[in-house]
């Protein structure tokens, strides 16, 4: 059993000031209106600009209900389901968990830090770097996977903090739960389960693994992803079968070495460097963070797997806000000295001020034409993480929210000039997700039917009852689509300077196989 750190240094707050200390002043007290300054935030911008690409596609998979998807487990529709369900399909409604999952981010990096030893200053220095880095900017107002996968590693990561602090060993059952329904959210947790393996066996902490409890925890984490595991075992993986052509088909950009190293700074902001840097030297160095070394190899563990396998450089970022708390407790240390007091509030002015230079790029708070000459004149944008967005005169978080509305008024009026004989028996088909799932949720308004797809989940939900007789496609050329068709049409045209769908509305008459026949051929999982 994990007996309690000992640290012969003095503490920067005392156990009797905790107690005594009125609690709206205290660190708990700050890291609570922190946590709630950042849910009123991010409720207010929630319905500035228009429905991201993925929030319409996971609107989609909130239709189809199962225990899994191409390209995501099960987690994110269910949500999505719910949120439809108790507060309806708006704009705000549908964002408003992932602000709730910032607000208890916020939150759950400060219980960090203070269990790990840190006082006032430092419960909020840890916190504000949180609320004011780019990545979580962005992830918090968008509900995406990407808005709860920290707040499943950190609350991982607070369990294990008191596993060893405590030496309870019965928390192996929360982590185990926490990591199972972390892998039913988003897939990469994984890298971030290895990281604890690792960090136990190289941090001190060995005799971790001769409790029965934490095999008990693996075990539960285990059944709660079964379902899913199932299932892909079922379709044959189709995620692993998308990762592969991910990568064979070179989809995404890897920045280089050095191009991954500065967009960790860049995207957790450029002033929070070196308290994540401090937060490494906390766990290694700093006798106090040294029985809770194996988070320090954690860390290091889930960089180097994601560099190594070329990963996204964000996908290192749900790390980041324990680091953020091992950080601020040595700049609480050493800032104690009353030469150095006025570090401090130097300290919190410095990121607060340069993540207001940030967050315009992050959130949508200004004006779109002014959005773009501030993007044109920003110094430091995140470079693009895929090919698809190199043209994109927005960032993809922002663009991919811009040319889903005019696509579809397009659609709808190529859908109602055919002849009423070739609009009962017209398919709608989108090439990508977005377009498909932008079909099905803005369609109805228009009179349109339901998509089909040939992207991701859509092509596993079929053509329906489709022949192919007449199709309106998105996002096709027309020498492509001649290949497939007897005669091809140009639809009604469209544009939207913000977006990143530009392609032709073609109308396909009389494919030259019948689509139930030619669907396995048209499967893109990339």
């Amino acid at each position: 059993m994990a007996s309690t750190p000992t640290d012969p240094a003095a503490p920067a707050e005392s156990s009797a000031s905790r107690i005594h200390a009125p609690w709206w002043t205290s660190g708990p007290g700050i890291v609570a209106y922190l946590s709630l300054g950042t849910l009123v935030l991010h409720l207010a911008v929630a319905g500035r600009y228009d429905f991201f690409r993925d929030e319409l596609y996971y609107i989609a998979c909130s239709k189809h209900l199962a225990f899994g998807y191409v390209d995501q487990p099960p987690l994110i529709a269910l949500v999505v389901w719910l949120t439809r369900h108790l507060l309806g399909n708006s704009l705000e409604a549908l964002r408003t968990p992932a602000a709730l999952a910032g607000a208890a981010l916020v939150w759950l990096t400060g219980r960090i830090t203070r269990d790990l030893g840190g006082g006032r200053f430092a419960q909020a220095l840890a916190t504000v770097c949180v609320i004011v880095a780019p990545l979580y900017l962005v992830t918090d107002y968008l509900m995406t996977m990407n808005a709860f996968e920290p707040l499943f590693w950190m609350g991982c990561v607070w369990l294990l903090v008191r596993i060893v602090k405590t030496g309870d060993q019965r928390l192996w059952l929360w982590f185990g739960a926490l990591a199972g329904l972390g892998l039913e959210n988003k897939y990469s947790i994984a890298v971030f389960g290895l990281g604890v393996v690792v960090g136990l066996l190289l941090g001190g902490e060995r005799r971790q693994f001769r409790s029965e409890w934490i095999w008990l925890g693996g075990t539960l984490a285990l059944l709660i992803f079964l379902p899913n595991l199932v299932w892909e075992i079922a379709m044959d993986w189709p995620f692993l079968q998308l990762m592969h052509n991910i990568r064979a088909d070179h989809v995404n950009l890897w920045p280089g070495t050095f191009g991954f190293f500065l967009q960790q700074f860049l995207l957790t902001n450029l002033f929070a460097l070196p308290v994540w840097l401090a937060g490494v030297y906390y766990f290694f160095r700093v006798p106090e963070g040294r029985p809770y070394r194996a988070l320090g190899w954690t860390f290091l563990t889930v960089y180097v797997v994601f560099f190594a396998l070329h990963g996204k450089d964000y996908y290192v970022g749900p790390i980041y806000p324990m680091m953020f708390a091992g950080g601020a407790i040595v700049l609480e240390r050493f800032f104690q000295r009353p030469r150095r007091a006025w570090l401090r509030p130097a300290s919190i002015a410095i990121l607060a001020a340069t993540g207001a230079f940030f967050a315009p790029i992050a959130l949508p708070l200004l004006p779109v034409p002014t959005l773009v000459r501030y993007v044109e004149w920003f110094p430091l944008l995140p470079k693009p993480t895929e090919k698809s967005h190199l043209a994109a005169v927005l960032p993809q978080y922002f663009a991919d929210q811009f040319g889903w509305r005019s696509m579809t008024r397009a659609v709808a009026e190529t859908y109602r000039s055919l002849p009423a004989a070739d609009r009962a028996q017209a398919a709608i088909l989108g090439n990508n997700y977005g377009e498909s799932a932008a079909i099905d949720f803005f369609g109805p308004a228009y009179g349109l039917p339901p998509s089909i797809g040939v992207h991701q989940n859509y092509w596993l939900w079929g053509p329906r009852n489709y022949t192919g007789t007449v199709v309106i496609v998105l996002g096709d050329n027309y020498s492509s689509l001649a290949a497939k068709c007897g005669h091809v049409a140009l639809g009604a045209s469209y544009s939207d300077p913000y977006g990143l769908e530009h392609a032709p509305i073609l109308v396909c008459y009389n494919t030259f196989e019948n689509l139930q026949q030619l669907w396995p051929a048209l499967k893109q999982w990339n």
